[in-house]
């Protein structure tokens, strides 16, 4: 038998004011990704048309090298947004949830650290 009052007991059960902001993110991230996608589907057609050779040149430009990035950034952060929302919908335990969130934010911040470090690569095998 508990003894709180029922204020106590809703006290650290509220909104954490963290959730509009994921929200707004998820839903400008959703937004960025849709220009983003049309130059990756040209991109990747490109690849099917292009040697290796041609297609470095192409990654070269600052412009397409950019938006390769931009793509990359904004779809691996966009990613770990829908996936924290998951698991904090579909996970009860605390400590698993907390242990999940963050290991997805690990990984995929290495997946965009390794994007960038594979199109500096191609870009400076150009030169």
């Amino acid at each position: 038998m508990s003894f709180k009052t029922p204020l106590a007991k809703a006290r650290g059960l509220g909104s954490a004011r963290s959730g509009t902001r994921h929200w707004w993110v998820q839903r400008v991230t959703a937004v960025a990704l849709i220009p983003l996608s049309f130059w990756l589907i040209l991109f990747v057609k490109q690849l099917f048309q292009s040697s290796y050779i041609e297609i470095s040149h192409w990654l070269a430009s600052p412009f397409n090298s950019v938006l390769l990035l931009a793509w990359a950034f904004v779809g691996f952060y966009h990613g770990a947004l829908g996936l924290q929302v998951v698991i904090e919908d579909y996970i009860s335990s605390e400590g698993l949830k907390i242990s999940l969130i963050w290991s997805i934010k690990l990984i995929f911040f290495t997946a965009a650290l390794s994007s960038l470090v594979f199109v500096m690569r191609i870009v400076g095998s150009v030169g």
